[in-house]
C-alpha cells in the first residue's frame, strides 16, 4: 500500500518516455496512479528533445518548485541536474531532486541506494530528508571544437570509455548491459592507447600511454560496472582510476572483475583521490581522445574536471 497521508509537496515531475527502451512511456498510466497516491498536487512534463529536461528543471526551480522528480535513467538525471545550476552555483539550495529509476542502467541510483521499484522509490522521496552530495564540473572541447562545460553527478571518463559510447551511438545499439559489454570488447580490438599529460590537483603525473581514466563521484557506471567501489558521493573528492594498456586476455579478466568491483589491486590500475584533474594529449600526437559524461559522449580532450563539494540536494539513502 502507498502512504495513507499524501505529501503536501508540489513537485515538478519530469518524465523521459523513451527511457528504458520506451517502457517508461508505456507505463505512464501506472506511474500516474502511483503519483496521485503520494502527492496531493503535482505538475508533470515529458521530455521531447535533447537537453529538454534541463530547461524544464531550471524553469521549475525559478518558479519556486521545492522538489523535482526524475522518472528516467542516468542521462535524464544528468540533464535535470544541469538545470539546478547557474554560473557554477545551485539556483535554490532548498530545491531537491527525487529519483524514480526507469532506465536501462540507472547506475547512479545504485550508489544512492534508491530502490528500483516505483512504490519504494516514491516512498523514499517523501519520507527521507534531502542529502547534499558532491557534483562534478567538466570543461571540455565539444564536437564543434568549442569549449563547453557540463555538470555531472556520477562518473565521467576519457579514453576507451568515450570510444565505447561513441561506438554504441554510431551503431544505434540499445543501452543495455549486453550491448555495453559487446561494444567494449569490439572497441578494445581496434583501440590504440593514448599518450596523455595528466595533472592531478595541480601536480603533473609522468607522461604515459593510458587506455582510459575514470573520474568517479559515484561507484557504478557502464550498466553495472563497479568502477569505483570505494567512492563516496559526499566526501569532497573524486576517485580517479587510471588504466594503462593491457593484452586481450588480461583485459577480459579485468572487465569481468569490474562487475564485482574487485579490479583495484590490478598492477595496471592506479587509484588516486583528488579535487581536480586536467587531461591533454601529449605534444606531437595525432589522436582523438573522447570523453563521456554520465553515459553521454559529449566531446574530447583537452578537459578539466573539478569537484563541487556537498552542493547538490538529493533524496537518497545515504
Amino acid at each position: 500500500m502507498f502512504l495513507k497521508t499524501k505529501s503536501r509537496l508540489r513537485p515538478q515531475i519530469i518524465i523521459n518516455p523513451e527511457s528504458d527502451k520506451g517502457r517508461t512511456g508505456k507505463r505512464w498510466k501506472h506511474i500516474k496512479e502511483a503519483l496521485r497516491s503520494i502527492f496531493q498536487e503535482y505538475r508533470y512534463e515529458f521530455t521531447e528533445k535533447p537537453c529538454h529536461a534541463t530547461e524544464i528543471s531550471r524553469s521549475a526551480i525559478m518558479d519556486g518548485a521545492e522538489l523535482i522528480v526524475c522518472i528516467g535513467g542516468d542521462g535524464t538525471m544528468n540533464e535535470i541536474a544541469n538545470g539546478f545550476f547557474e554560473n557554477d552555483r545551485i539556483l535554490n539550495p532548498d530545491t531537491a531532486l527525487g529519483v524514480v529509476p526507469s532506465g536501462t542502467g540507472s547506475d547512479l541510483s545504485r550508489s544512492l541506494r534508491i530502490p528500483q521499484s516505483l512504490k519504494k522509490a516514491l516512498e523514499l522521496i517523501t519520507e527521507v530528508p534531502s542529502h547534499a552530495i558532491d557534483a562534478g564540473k567538466v570543461i571540455y572541447c565539444d564536437h564543434d571544437s568549442t569549449e563547453s562545460e557540463r555538470m555531472f553527478l556520477n562518473i565521467s571518463d576519457f579514453g576507451i570509455g568515450g570510444e565505447v559510447v561513441r561506438h554504441m551511438n554510431l551503431k544505434k545499439m540499445e543501452r543495455k548491459k549486453s550491448s555495453y559489454f559487446k561494444s567494449t570488447i569490439s572497441t578494445f580490438l581496434h583501440y590504440k592507447n593514448k599518450r596523455l599529460r595528466i595533472k592531478v590537483d595541480g601536480q603533473d603525473l609522468p607522461e604515459e600511454e593510458y587506455m582510459m581514466g575514470a573520474i568517479a563521484n559515484g561507484q557504478v557506471f557502464g550498466k553495472g560496472m563497479k568502477a569505483a567501489p570505494e567512492a563516496q558521493l559526499d566526501d569532497g573528492l573524486f576517485d580517479l582510476l587510471l588504466v594503462k594498456g593491457m593484452k586481450l586476455v588480461e583485459f577480459l579478466r579485468t572487465v569481468r572483475r569490474l562487475y564485482s568491483g574487485t579490479h583495484l589491486p590490478h598492477p595496471r590500475i592506479d587509484l588516486l583521490r583528488c579535487k581536480t584533474v586536467e587531461v591533454t594529449s601529449a605534444p606531437d600526437t595525432d589522436q582523438e581522445v573522447y570523453i563521456e559524461v554520465d553515459g553521454e559522449q559529449v566531446g574530447r580532450v583537452p578537459v578539466r574536471f573539478e569537484i563541487l563539494p556537498q552542493c547538490f540536494p538529493i533524496k537518497a539513502n545515504l
